[in-house]
C-alpha cells in the first residue's frame, strides 16, 4: 500500500519515488494501450496516470459505456500485467483540454443546477455515476491484490472554487464506494489552499520553477511529500495558432532538478494520443479558442506512438536515479504507403436530413441540451415574413454558423466575431432563414465552463424575437447517407469512397485542398480538420481499417472542388 511518511512515500513500508506519465486510455486505440504502456515502462516508469472522462461513460444520463476504448478495466489490467502501479483521476471534472472538462453535455439542460460545488441536484448525479464506475476499480485496488495505489479528488479545484463542502463530500463517497487507497488533489502551486483538504495528499502541477513550486507547498503545508502531478513537458494546440514544442533537454533537465531534491513526478503528457470524433475540449479568456485534433502534445511519444528525441533524453536522467527494466520489445506497428482515394459520391447535407438529423418544433429556438444532443450540429429554421434590411444579434449562436436565406448562402457568424450586429437582407415578403451551428468543442476550463451549445437563447432580429422554429439535431453517431436523393450543390456536403487494403497499418489523411469539417472512416469519426492548422493531417490509427474493403466518409462545411484524399505516411502537425 502507498502511504505517506513524513516527506516521503512509502510503498509497503519501503521508501519510494513515484515516477510516473500519463497516457488516456480514451484517446489512444485500445489495440495500442499494451505498445504504449511497454514503451513508458521501458523508457524507466513505474506508474502510469489517466484521467477518467464522465461523459465518455456516461454520454446519456443512465446509459452507461465501457466497452473499446471505454474499457478502463482492460486498461487497467493491462497495466497490472506489465507490473506498472496505476494512479486514477476519476474526478467528475477533469479539464484535460477535452470536451466538457469530461462532464457530461446532459448537466446543461438543468438551466438551475451549479457545477462543481454542493448542490445537491450535482451531487447526485455524482453518486449515480460513481455507483456504476467505483465498483469496476475497487477490484484493481492495491488493497485488494491490484496495482491502482491512489486516486485524485477533483481536479484542479482551486483554480474553480472554494466549496471545502463539496470535496469532503467527494472524498465521503470514496470512501463508502470501498476506494481505500491513498487520495491526492492536485492545483497550481499558487491555487492550493482553495483545492486543497487538510488531511489528504496535496501535489503540484506545473512546467518549471521547481523550487518555487514545492517552497509554495512547505509554506502551506510543511514537509509534505514532492509529487508534481502534472509536469507539463509539452502544451496543447488550438486552431489558428502555432504548434507548441518544447526543448527536450529542457524539459529533461528539469526534472533532474526534481529528482535530486527527492521528488516525484508525472510526465503530462507521456502519450497525448488524439481528440478523436467532437472529443476535443475549447479555452476561453479573451476569446473562445479551441483545441485541434491531435493531442500530440510534443509528448516523449508522437501522437501515433513514435519514441521521440524528448523520450531518449528523459530516459537519461532515469537511468541516473535508477534502475531501467530490460526492455520489452512492443510489436512493430506498419505504416501504409501513400495512396489517394478517390471519394466519388456526394450528397448536400440539406438533401439527406431525414437519414442523419432528428427533427424538433419549438416556439423558440432550444439549445444543442435541451434537445438532448451532446455533439455535432444542428440546423434551424424559421420564416420571416417582410421585405427588408434587417439587424440581427448573432451573441446567442455557439459556436459557428452558416446563414442562409431562401436556400442561398449568405454569411458565416463566428462567437469570436468582434462585430455582433450584422444585416440581412430578405428579398421576398415570405422568406425562409436557415442557420447552421456547428458545436466547436464545450470550454473545459475556467468561468465560462457552463457553455451551452447551439441557439442558446431567441434571436433578436429587427427589434423583435423570432417565434416557431424548425431543428434538425445532427450528432453523427452513424452517418447513414441516401445519395439518390441528391438534388443540390449547397454545401455542406457529404462525400464518400471506398477503398481497398491487403493489410492494414497506419496512415495520416493528408486534408490539403479540403476546408473543414470531420473525416469518419468505416464509422468510425477521426475528428475535426479545418485548413486554419495548425494541423493538416488526421491520425488514422490501424485498428480503425479493415483488410479488404473499407469506407471514408467526410462531411465538408464550407466547399471544396476536392474529389480524392491523400493517405500520407508521416504526420504534418505545423
Amino acid at each position: 500500500m502507498l502511504t505517506v511518511k513524513d516527506d516521503q512515500f512509502m510503498l509497503n513500508g519501503q521508501p519510494f519515488q513515484i515516477l510516473s506519465g500519463s497516457i488516456h486510455y480514451f484517446r489512444v486505440p485500445q489495440e495500442y494501450w499494451e505498445d504504449r504502456l511497454i514503451k513508458l515502462k521501458n523508457c524507466g516508469f513505474n506508474t502510469v496516470e489517466t484521467y477518467i472522462p464522465w461523459n465518455f461513460h456516461e454520454p446519456k444520463k443512465g446509459q452507461f459505456h465501457f466497452e473499446g476504448m471505454a474499457d478502463i478495466e482492460q486498461f487497467i489490467a493491462t497495466a497490472e500485467s506489465l507490473g506498472l502501479y496505476i494512479i486514477l483521476r476519476p474526478a467528475p471534472y477533469i479539464c484535460a483540454e477535452w470536451e466538457f472538462g469530461g462532464l457530461p453535455a446532459w448537466l446543461l439542460k438543468d438551466r438551475n443546477m451549479a457545477l462543481r460545488c454542493a448542490d445537491p441536484n450535482f451531487l447526485k448525479h455524482i453518486e449515480d455515476y460513481y455507483d456504476v464506475l467505483l465498483p469496476k476499480l475497487v477490484p484493481h485496488l492495491i488493497t485488494n491484490g491490484g496495482n491502482v495505489f491512489a486516486l485524485q479528488i477533483e481536479n484542479e479545484y482551486g483554480a474553480y472554487g472554494n466549496d471545502k463542502q463539496y470535496l469532503e463530500r467527494t472524498r465521503e463517497i470514496y470512501k463508502e464506494k470501498g476506494i481505500d487507497v491513498l487520495l491526492f488533489t492536485s492545483d497550481g502551486p499558487d491555487m492550493i489552499e482553495d483545492g486543497s483538504l487538510p488531511d489528504v495528499l496535496t501535489t503540484l502541477n506545473f512546467g518549471s520553477r521547481v523550487e518555487d513550486s514545492y517552497a509554495m507547498l512547505d509554506a502551506y503545508k510543511p514537509d509534505s511529500p514532492k509529487l508534481c502531478a502534472e509536469f507539463w513537458i509539452g502544451w496543447f494546440d488550438s486552431w489558428g495558432k502555432e504548434h507548441h514544442t518544447r526543448d527536450p533537454k529542457d524539459a529533461a533537465a528539469t526534472l533532474r532538478v526534481m529528482l535530486e531534491k527527492g521528488g516525484s513526478v508525472n510526465f503530462y503528457m507521456f502519450h497525448g494520443g488524439t481528440n478523436f470524433a467532437f472529443y476535443n475540449g475549447a479555452n476561453q479568456y479573451e476569446t473562445y479558442d479551441p483545441t485541434i485534433t491531435s493531442y500530440d502534445y510534443d509528448s516523449l511519444l508522437t501522437e501515433s506512438g513514435e519514441i521521440t528525441e524528448k523520450y531518449k533524453e528523459v530516459q537519461k536522467v532515469l537511468k541516473e536515479f535508477g534502475t531501467i527494466p530490460e526492455p520489452v520489445e512492443p510489436p512493430n506497428i506498419p505504416i501504409l504507403p501513400e495512396q489517394k482515394v478517390q471519394l466519388d459520391r456526394s450528397v448536400s447535407l440539406f438533401d439527406t436530413l431525414t437519414t442523419i438529423a432528428n427533427y424538433h418544433k419549438h416556439v423558440v429556438p432550444m439549445s444543442m441540451e435541451e434537445m438532448d444532443q451532446a455533439y455535432g450540429y444542428v440546423l434551424y429554421r424559421t420564416t420571416i415574413d417582410r421585405k427588408a434590411d434587417m439587424e440581427m444579434d448573432t451573441s446567442m449562436i455557439r459556436d459557428r454558423a452558416f446563414l442562409y436565406i431562401n436556400g442561398e448562402y449568405v454569411q458565416t457568424v463566428y462567437r469570436n466575431d468582434e462585430k455582433k450586429e450584422i444585416t440581412l437582407s430578405f428579398p421576398e415578403e415570405i422568406n425562409t432563414l436557415e442557420i447552421f451551428v456547428e458545436n466547436m468543442g464545450r470550454v473545459n476550463y475556467g468561468k465560462h465552463l457552463r457553455d451551452r451549445k447551439g441557439i442558446i437563447e431567441n434571436l433578436w432580429i429587427d427589434n423583435q424575437y423570432m417565434f416557431h422554429w424548425e431543428m434538425f439535431s445532427i450528432e453523427l453517431e452513424e452517418v447513414v447517407l441516401d445519395f439518390s436523393r441528391a438534388t443540390t450543390e449547397r454545401f455542406p456536403q457529404f462525400y464518400e469512397g471506398t477503398f481497398e487494403l491487403a493489410e492494414t497499418g497506419d496512415t495520416f489523411l493528408n486534408m490539403e485542398g479540403w476546408k473543414k469539417g470531420n473525416v469518419f472512416i468505416n464509422g468510425f469519426n477521426l475528428g475535426r480538420y479545418w485548413e486554419i492548422g495548425p494541423q493538416k493531417t488526421l491520425y488514422l490509427p490501424a485498428p480503425f481499417l479493415n483488410v479488404g474493403e473499407n469506407t471514408i466518409q467526410i462531411l465538408e462545411l464550407e466547399g471544396t472542388k476536392q474529389q480524392e484524399v491523400l493517405f500520407a505516411n508521416k504526420p504534418d502537425l505545423g
